[in-house]
């Protein structure tokens, strides 16, 4: 059907609307299907009202729930704006039943259904989608074909959609099809990307579960979720996969030559994980300099936040073949010292005793592996130098301020203690005395 054809088919369809729209108006039939119209709006609203916040108070859980059953009750709640458009849409039908046992005919009140139903689709995707993409579809897709069907013209435009064939080169296919597959390839992969996220929250719950396998086990299902919604999408499109072995031989020799990297680093990726010498939370540095947390492990790289709130995206291949310092590998304590210096005067055999016993008051020092050690490393230029060594759970980084603390901590105990922290001083030997020439008198 060509665009002439169905303009011309179009024309059709205004005029038999319109000759239906005028014996409505002269219908007597037609009139109390209106009147029937109205009844079952008002009674749809009136009841509406009154189940509104009933049901918003017994779906809407306590401040703080997090069960599956409450996070059910929310779900269901998100649905409450099409209560007045369904409830019509009932009572509508009610009433369709009643007219055509009366009149013998409800063209009218199917109408109004159709009606209705078009106002429960456009609801859905105003208020209730969130998701961008569903959001998009819905705007575009969703509310044309409710509108369509509303109007009565949805078979007819199916049909010319159909007879419509786009080429590509030897392959074609009808704009009908590419609709369906858009449709239904949008809502599988976003019911398996819902399904990922739940599945990946429960596994990330498992504490006891190490850090590394959850993230493993996490993608395991990320690549099984979506490999299966491709084979349903081909499948329900009766599309026979054995077309696609042409597109994967591509693919195969794309990975032998200019995607290797990409391979490299997913398989990168999956030794990581199962080894898990790096998982997220992890504070590391790279031989390249690059130092950060490990916030995200993806297929392809891993990233990483500094302390400035920056993201550095490390290919995975870098902590196979590089070398990688871990400083936080499975929460393990780590060490740290504050050097300081004490003046010549000072008794220094009292001041290992008085510097660790303050230190050891921070409530993040650790007594193990080692309690607060304070050693004596040398004799300074200015003054006598020691270092407190000490074990805190974490890194020192902007979250943590062990090293502050404890250099604030020793000021105060050597003030406390009459000690002094000596500063640079310098003597100055004159080779030459000084002339000191007099004022003439």
């Amino acid at each position: 059907m060509d665009g002439t054809a169905f303009l011309n088919t179009a024309l059709e369809h205004v005029e038999r609307l319109w000759g239906i729209a005028q014996g409505w108006l002269l219908s007597p039939a037609a009139w109390s299907q209106f009147g029937l119209l109205l009844v079952a709006y008002l009674a749809a609203l009136y009841a509406s009202r009154k189940l509104h916040p009933l049901l918003d108070r017994w779906l809407t859980p306590p401040e703080g729930q997090d069960s599956y059953i409450a996070r059910a009750r929310r779900f269901v709640s998100m649905f409450l704006p099409l209560l007045l458009p369904l409830l019509a849409y009932v009572f509508i039908g009610i009433g369709e039943n009643v007219t055509r046992s009366l009149f013998g005919s409800g063209a009218v009140i199917a109408f109004g259904k159709r009606v209705f139903l078009f106002l429960a689709v456009r609801i859905l995707v105003k208020e209730i989608i969130a998701d961008p993409v569903m959001k998009v579809l819905g705007r575009y897709i969703f509310v044309p074909i409710a509108g369509l069907y509303a109007l009565g013209i949805l078979d007819e435009v199916m049909a010319y959609l159909d007879t419509t064939v786009v080429p590509l080169g030897n392959l074609s296919f009808s704009v009908l099809f590419a609709i369906r597959f858009v449709l239904v390839a949008s809502a599988i992969f976003w019911l398996g990307r819902w399904s990922n996220e739940q599945s990946s929250q429960f596994i990330k719950k498992q504490d006891e579960m190490r850090p590394a396998m959850r993230e493993l086990i996490a993608k395991t299902l990320e690549i099984g979720i979506f490999g299966v919604a491709f084979l349903l999408v081909m499948n329900i499109m009766g599309i026979n996969l054995t077309s696609l072995a042409v597109l994967t031989g591509v693919i195969g020799v794309g990975l032998g030559f200019g995607l290797q990297k990409i391979a490299s680093n997913f398989i990168s990726g999956v030794i990581l994980l199962l080894e898990g010498q790096a998982t997220v939370g992890d504070y590391v540095e790279l031989d390249g300099g690059e130092a950060g947390t490990i916030i995200k492990m993806t297929a392809r790289a891993t990233i990483l936040e500094t302390y400035d709130g920056r993201w550095i995206v490390v290919p995975n291949e870098d902590f196979i073949t590089t070398r990688v310092v871990n400083y936080s590998d499975s929460g393990s304590a780590n060490r740290y010292e504050a050097p300081f210096s004490v003046s010549y005067d000072t008794d220094i055999n009292k001041v290992p005793a008085i510097i660790e016993a303050a230190v050891a008051k921070h409530p993040g020092v650790l007594n193990d592996p080692f309690p607060p050690d304070c050693e004596l490393r040398g004799f300074g230029d200015n003054g006598v130098d020691f270092a407190v060594e000490f074990w805190v759970e974490g890194i020192d980084d902007g979250r943590n301020k062990f090293t502050s603390d404890v250099l604030f901590l020793i000021w105060n105990a050597l003030k406390d203690e009459g000690i002094t922290i000596p500063y640079p001083q310098r003597v100055v030997e004159l080779k030459t005395p000084l002339t000191v020439s007099m004022p003439a008198t």
